[in-house]
C-alpha cells in the first residue's frame, strides 16, 4: 500500500491582503454568460465546471496562464503546486506575477492563489508551495479530477505519470521553450468493478491482463476514480476511452541535458498557446466530453515551419496504449515507488550533491550555451566538470550529470536550481 504523507507545513496557505477579498457581485449566469452560450459548454457544462476539481503543478509561465484561464472559467476548485519564487525575469511571460511580486520574492503558488482569487472570488484556490515528490503526491493531488502538467522536468512528468495511471486520473502534457509549443492529453485506464468469478474462473483473470475497459458511469462509488465521481453527474457523458501514457510514447526520459527556458529562452507567445490548448482540452474532459480530445502529441513551432515539410506543426498519435507498456500495461509504478529519482544528499557545509548520474553532458558545448545568460557569472570548464555562479549560489555539474550546488541546504532549491539549467 502507497503510504501518505500529509503536505509539509510549509505549503499551507498564507492569508491574503484584506483587499483580495472584494468581489463585484453578479449571478453565476450573467458571470459565465457568454460561455454558456459556446454549444459546447451550455448551462450544464458550466456547472460541471463549478464542480470540477483541478490541481496544476507547476505555476511558472504555462501553469499561470492556465490557472488563470481556468479560474475565469469558473472550474470550481483550483490546486497550486510550486517549488520556486517570484523573479524579474519571470514577468517577461509569467501572466500572473507583477513587479511587487518579484520585489517581494514571493512564492509563485500563494502570488498567483492572491491575483486568481482577485479575478474570481467564488472559487476556492489552494496554494501548496512544496516539491512535488512520491511522499507527498498523494496527498496533494489525491482528490483532482483532472492534472495539468506545467512543470520543468521531467522527473516530475513521469511521476506525474504513474500517479496518474494508478489512480485512473486523466492529466494533460504541457511545455513550452524557445518558440515550441506541445501538449498531450493522457486518458489512462480506469478502475473496474471485478466481475462475478465462474467456477472454470475461480481464481481470476492472469495478472497481467489487462482490465476491461467501463464506460463513464457504471463504477460503484468506492471504486470510482476522482474523475469518474465528476463524470457521473452528467448522464450524456461520452465513453472513456484510454489513451496512451507518456511512457508509451517515451519509455525513458531523455539523457542529456535539456533545453530549458533558461538555456534557450522562450517567447510568451509558446507559452500561451500551449496553455490554451491544454486548457481547451480540460474543459472538454470537466464537461464529460472526452470523445472530442485530441489523441496524439502535438506540437508547434510558431517561429519557422519545419524545413523538411514546411510545415508549423506535428503529431504523433497517441490513441490507444501500447502493449507492453511498463507503465500503464504492465503497472510498475517506478518514479511514484522513487526508485527512478537522483539520490540527492547534503554534502559538507552548505551544499548539496544531486547524483543523478549516467547522464552525458557535453561541457564545452554547456559552457557556450550558458555564457549568454546575463544573470550568470564565472562561467568555465574543463574535460571534466562546468562551474558557474547565480547570485548567492555556485553550481558544479560533472560530465556524468552530477552536481554540486554551493550556497544552500535545501534540497528544494538544489533541484529547482538543477532543473533550470539541466532539464530535470
Amino acid at each position: 500500500m502507497t503510504s501518505r504523507t500529509p503536505p509539509d507545513p510549509t505549503s499551507s496557505l498564507i492569508p491574503s491582503p484584506a483587499s483580495s477579498s472584494a468581489s463585484v457581485p453578479s449571478s453565476f449566469e450573467d458571470r459565465y454568460s457568454r460561455q454558456i452560450l459556446f454549444p459546447g459548454i451550455g448551462e450544464r457544462g458550466q456547472k460541471a465546471l463549478a464542480h470540477a476539481r483541478v490541481a496544476i503543478i507547476g505555476v511558472g509561465a504555462t501553469g499561470a496562464t492556465s490557472a488563470s484561464l481556468l479560474a475565469r472559467a469558473g472550474v470550481g476548485h483550483i490546486t497550486l503546486i510550486d517549488r520556486d519564487f517570484v523573479e524579474p525575469s519571470n514577468l517577461q511571460r509569467q501572466i500572473l506575477f507583477d513587479e511587487q511580486d518579484a520585489a517581494d520574492s514571493l512564492p509563485k503558488a500563494e502570488a498567483a492563489r492572491r491575483k486568481l482569487l482577485a479575478v474570481n472570488s467564488s472559487i476556492t484556490v489552494i496554494a501548496h508551495i512544496a516539491d512535488l515528490v512520491p511522499a507527498n503526491i498523494h496527498a496533494l493531488l489525491g482528490s483532482a479530477h483532472l492534472l495539468l502538467d506545467a512543470t520543468d522536468n521531467f522527473e516530475t512528468r513521469y511521476l506525474l505519470n504513474d500517479f496518474a495511471v494508478q489512480r485512473g486520473i486523466p492529466w494533460i502534457y504541457a511545455a513550452a521553450v524557445g518558440a515550441y509549443a506541445a501538449t498531450m492529453t493522457i486518458l489512462p485506464r480506469l478502475p473496474s468493478r471485478e466481475a462475478p468469478s465462474s467456477p472454470e474462473h475461480a481464481s481470476g483473470p492472469p495478472e497481467d491482463a489487462p482490465a476491461p475497459i467501463p464506460e463513464v458511469g457504471i463504477l460503484s462509488e468506492a471504486e470510482e476514480s476522482p474523475y469518474l465521481s465528476l463524470a457521473t453527474e452528467r448522464s450524456d457523458a461520452s465513453p472513456y476511452h484510454p489513451t496512451a501514457c507518456l511512457a508509451c510514447i517515451f519509455p525513458k526520459p531523455p539523457t542529456g541535458p535539456v533545453e530549458t527556458c533558461d538555456t534557450a529562452g522562450i517567447l510568451s507567445t509558446a507559452v500561451n498557446l500551449a496553455a490554451s490548448l491544454q486548457v481547451t482540452e480540460a474543459l472538454k474532459i470537466l464537461t464529460g466530453q472526452p470523445h472530442l480530445l485530441r489523441r496524439s502529441l502535438v506540437s508547434f513551432d510558431l517561429w519557422q515551419p519545419t524545413a523538411s515539410t514546411r510545415l508549423d506543426h506535428a503529431e504523433i498519435s497517441a490513441a490507444t496504449p501500447r502493449p507492453g507498456c511498463e507503465v500503464c500495461d504492465l503497472r510498475h509504478f517506478t518514479h511514484l515507488a522513487g526508485t527512478s529519482r537522483p539520490h540527492i544528499t547534503l554534502c559538507g557545509r552548505d551544499s548539496v550533491q544531486i547524483h543523478e548520474h549516467h547522464r552525458p553532458i557535453d561541457l564545452a558545448a554547456m559552457q557556450r550555451q550558458l555564457a549568454n545568460i546575463p544573470d550568470l557569472s564565472d562561467v568555465r570548464s574543463n574535460s571534466l566538470l562546468l562551474r558557474f555562479r547565480r547570485g548567492p549560489f555556485t553550481l558544479t555539474i560533472f560530465a556524468d550529470g552530477r552536481a554540486l550546488i554551493h550556497g544552500t541546504t535545501d534540497v528544494t532549491v538544489a533541484r529547482s536550481l538543477y532543473a533550470r539549467f539541466l532539464g530535470t
